[in-house]
């Protein structure tokens, strides 16, 4: 596989990010839906993507850019140090990684969808 795609993810997490395309927020619909079939400025991203053994919720290989939303789960202190960990091995893996809350999709997409942008350009 296309080691600059997945990273050696394995096939039990492949398979898994797949089962969670359908499980997706309010939030992360309302963000797919502004970043499928290349809708920002023809960048293609794919979602529930497998790295290595993560699962991240955007990913756009070119500028290999992760993008994560989180919930409420995301203010616990494990998942805080999970996240702290996941952020800090996919900084090694050379992908940059920002998250946006699911409240901050819901109120305001157009400023999320700026912020995104703003970083795939840097890249």
């Amino acid at each position: 596989m296309n080691s600059k795609l997945f990273f050696d993810a394995n096939k039990i997490v492949i398979d898994y990010s797949k089962s969670l395309r359908k499980k997706q927020t309010d939030a992360e619909k309302l963000l797919w839906s502004n970043l499928r079939n290349r809708k920002l400025n023809g960048y293609k991203f794919r979602r529930q993507h497998a790295i290595k053994s993560y699962i991240v919720d955007f990913y756009c290989a070119e500028k290999m850019l992760s993008i994560e939303v989180d919930g409420e789960i995301h203010l616990k202190k494990e998942q805080i140090e999970y996240d702290k960990n996941r952020t800090e091995e996919l900084n090694l893996l050379e992908i940059k990684e920002i998250r946006f809350t699911n409240e901050e999709i819901d109120k305001n997409i157009s400023l999320v969808l700026k912020k995104i942008l703003i970083e795939l350009e840097k890249k």
